[in-house]
């Protein structure tokens, strides 16, 4: 059965830090990239940044400098390590495949909320 479980969001200021995890259950996230999204209000949902099986990782604009993705194969874990965190970066953020058309499902998400 497959489970994608995030936490690690919250309230922070902007400059502050958080750090998400995500814990997948099934064989298949061990061998594929995997990346982290997120979702706006009124936005679309956005891949943010992404790392492959052998630790390759890619990052949009948005985020490059900020933010670093890492996974731990063993734990089937992802994690995101957000800093200088800005409004703009409010959003839903969910963990998921890539591309996530892979897999039929969505984790519940977890909430980042940045203040000004």
């Amino acid at each position: 059965q497959v489970q994608l479980v995030e936490s690690g969001g919250g309230l922070v200021q902007a400059g502050g830090s958080l750090r998400l995890s995500c814990a997948a259950s099934g064989s298949i996230f061990a061998v594929n990239a995997m990346g982290w999204y997120r979702q706006a209000p009124g936005n679309q949902r956005e891949l943010v940044a992404l790392i492959t099986s052998a630790g390759v990782t890619n990052y949009s604009d948005s985020v490059k400098g900020r933010f670093t993705i890492s996974r731990d194969n063993g734990k089937n874990e992802v994690y995101l390590q957000m800093n200088s965190l800005k409004p703009d970066d409010t959003a839903v953020y969910y963990c998921n495949l890539v591309p996530s058309k892979l897999l039929n499902y969505w984790g519940q998400g977890t909430q980042v909320t940045v203040s000004s």
